[in-house]
């Protein structure tokens, strides 16, 4: 009975094991950490330029530039500028230092991060799980999607630029999230005219968005962000424990008269999502035991 005992237990713990090996091995991606630059929708250190009646629900910060302009005709929510504000704190924790070079902070980690799976340039067409991927420029080709699929924290290191073309989408399915997915880019981001982008870009020297594009995280640069009547949605309030938790961001009202969409399609499967693989490996777990308990009483009634 002993030995019967033993080998159920050891094929709960068999099966339990199995099922959450996938959630284990994500853990070896580590948060970049955004820390207080995960407060702001927008984050920049130069200017923030925008042009028509962009949508931004979440926080705007610019240090130690003081320019921020085309707001109205756009909204969004409170705006921290100049050397005395919070952004002042954010873009050290965005860069590592307050102003100048951009090694350090959540950028230095997230370039650094290792090891990386090379990928081709074109992004567009192609399907990844959660983990680290690397070129020197990245892209999406105009009218190709690239689809993240898993639950887990992505990072994309580009060393130069980052290009989307017109009319270029991200994906998320099988509980990917945006407050998950994090571009690094040694450079420049370039989001083109109706992208549907997600994530959070980390970008040493600027974000322009074409006019028409949509992003579901986070523009955080160095220098500039740029923009053209963009929706913009503050990554937050997303479960699984990958990354930090940040609160979703309070409502904004719209620009009036806007054709921007209100929400940008985060699967509805994400909207208080719950940890459905470990679950799965307890209930196997669970599953396992009542099998072997079955088939001991099968064994006595044969006795």
């Amino acid at each position: 009975m002993n030995k019967i005992r033993r080998s159920v237990i050891s094929l709960s713990l068999a099966a339990l094991f199995i099922l959450i090996w996938p959630a284990i091995a994500l853990a070896a991606v580590s948060d970049p950490l955004l820390n207080t630059a995960g407060n702001y929708a927008v984050l920049a250190g130069s200017t923030v330029t925008n042009t028509g009646p962009s949508w931004i629900t979440g926080r705007v910060g610019l240090s130690p530039g003081t320019s921020v302009t085309g707001f109205p005709p756009g909204t969004s929510g409170p705006q921290d500028v100049g050397p005395a504000s919070a952004a002042t704190q954010a873009e050290t924790d965005l860069c590592g230092t307050a102003s100048g070079g951009c090694t350090g902070g959540a950028y230095g980690r997230a370039a650094g991060e290792t090891p990386c799976t090379t990928v081709g340039v074109n992004l567009g067409g192609t399907t990844l799980g959660p983990g680290i991927y690397c070129q020197g420029t990245l892209g999406i080709t105009a009218g190709q999607t690239l689809t993240l699929s898993g639950g887990g924290i992505y990072v994309f290191q580009a060393a130069s630029t980052l290009i989307t073309g017109a009319g270029s989408r991200v994906s998320l399915i099988n509980g990917a999230q945006p407050c998950d997915i994090f571009w690094a880019v040694g450079s420049s981001a370039t989001i083109a005219s109706s992208t549907t982008f997600v994530g959070n870009i980390m970008a040493v020297a600027s974000i322009t968005m074409v006019t028409g594009a949509t992003l579901n995280g986070r523009a955080l640069a160095r220098a500039a962000v740029t923009l053209d009547t963009n929706r913009i949605i503050q990554a937050g309030g997303c479960a699984g424990g990958f990354t930090t938790f940040y609160p979703p961001p309070a409502f904004v009202a719209p620009p009036a008269g806007t054709v921007l969409p209100a929400t940008l399609g985060v699967p509805s499967e994400l909207r208080g999502s719950f940890p459905w693989l470990v679950l799965l490996g307890i209930g196997a777990g669970l599953g396992a035991t009542v099998l072997g308990l079955s088939s001991r009483r099968r064994r006595r009634r044969t006795m």
